[in-house]
C-alpha cells in the first residue's frame, strides 16, 4: 500500500491534491505502480491518503493531464508506459535521442519512413552558409523507446557533404552515431533550439499512434558540430504524453 506519510494540511502547506500528486508519482516511478497496472479507485485511496475523494479526484485528473494516467470507462484508472526524459536547451551539452533512452533503461528504435532531397530555403543557407536552393537531404524517421512511438523526427544536412545517407542502413541506430563514425563530426552545441505546440495531422497522427489533432510538441534545433561549425537541423514532433524535458 501506498504510504500516507507526509499529508499536511494548513495554510503553509503544500495543497492536499499536490501532495497526492507527489506520492502517486513517486510510486509509478518507484515501480510501486508498474505500467499497465490498474490503480486504487478513488475510495480507496481517500482512505489510503486520509483526504477527501474529491481531493483525489482532483489529483488523479491532474495525473490524467500530464500523461501519467489514463482513464478506462467502466474498467478504472491505469498507469500509461514511463515516460522518456531528455536534456534540451544545453547549448554545449548535446543529448541524442538513443543516449536518453539508454540512460532512462529503454531501448532506443527508430523506423525510416522518407529520405528526400530539397532545395535550401533561406533560413537553412543562412544557417548552412550556402546559397538558397542548395541541395539538403532530409531524413525523416520514427523514433521509438520500448517500441512505443515518441517522436516523428527530420534531421536536415547538406547533401553535398553527405550524399551517402540517401542510402545508408538508419533503422535503429542513432543517425548521430552514424555520421559520427562515417565523418568524426558530431552535434556539440544547439543555438537556437525552439519548442512550441502543434496538432497531429492525420499523416502524423497515423505514424505516432495518436489521435489526430492531438497536441504535440514541435522542436526546432540548429545543431554545430564541436568546431563550432554548423552541421544539421533537427525538427521533431514529439509526443508530450511520453516525454519529459530536463531544461
Amino acid at each position: 500500500m501506498p504510504p500516507t506519510e507526509g499529508l499536511t494540511d494548513g495554510k503553509a502547506a503544500i495543497p492536499l491534491y499536490q501532495q497526492v500528486i507527489d506520492i502517486i508519482k513517486n510510486e509509478i516511478n518507484s515501480g510501486a505502480y508498474k505500467a499497465g497496472a490498474r490503480i486504487p479507485n478513488e475510495f480507496e485511496l481517500a482512505e489510503n491518503y486520509k483526504v477527501g475523494r474529491v481531493t483525489v479526484r482532483r489529483a488523479i485528473e491532474e495525473l490524467v493531464q500530464q500523461g501519467y494516467l489514463t482513464k478506462r470507462q467502466g474498467k478504472g484508472t491505469f498507469v500509461n508506459a514511463p515516460k522518456l526524459k531528455r536534456k534540451i536547451r544545453q547549448k554545449d551539452d548535446v543529448q541524442s535521442f538513443s543516449d536518453a533512452c539508454r540512460v532512462n533503461g529503454m531501448e532506443p528504435g527508430a523506423c525510416v519512413i522518407s529520405r528526400k532531397i530539397l532545395p535550401a530555403d533561406s533560413t537553412e543557407a543562412q544557417f548552412f552558409g550556402v546559397p538558397v536552393g542548395t541541395d539538403l537531404i532530409c531524413v525523416e524517421r520514427v523514433r521509438t523507446a520500448d517500441g512505443v512511438p515518441v517522436m516523428l523526427e527530420n534531421n536536415i544536412y547538406v547533401y553535398e557533404d553527405n550524399a551517402y545517407l540517401s542510402t545508408a542502413p538508419l533503422s535503429n541506430q542513432s543517425i548521430f552515431e552514424f555520421v559520427r563514425n562515417r565523418t568524426g563530426r558530431t552535434p556539440a552545441f544547439t543555438d537556437p533550439c525552439t519548442l512550441e505546440i502543434a496538432c497531429a495531422s492525420p499523416e502524423v497522427a497515423r505514424l505516432l499512434a495518436v489521435p489526430v489533432g492531438e497536441p504535440l510538441f514541435y522542436m526546432e534545433a540548429f545543431f554545430f558540430d564541436e568546431q563550432r561549425r554548423p552541421f544539421i537541423i533537427g525538427r521533431q514532433r514529439i509526443v508530450g504524453s511520453r516525454y519529459v524535458f530536463d531544461i
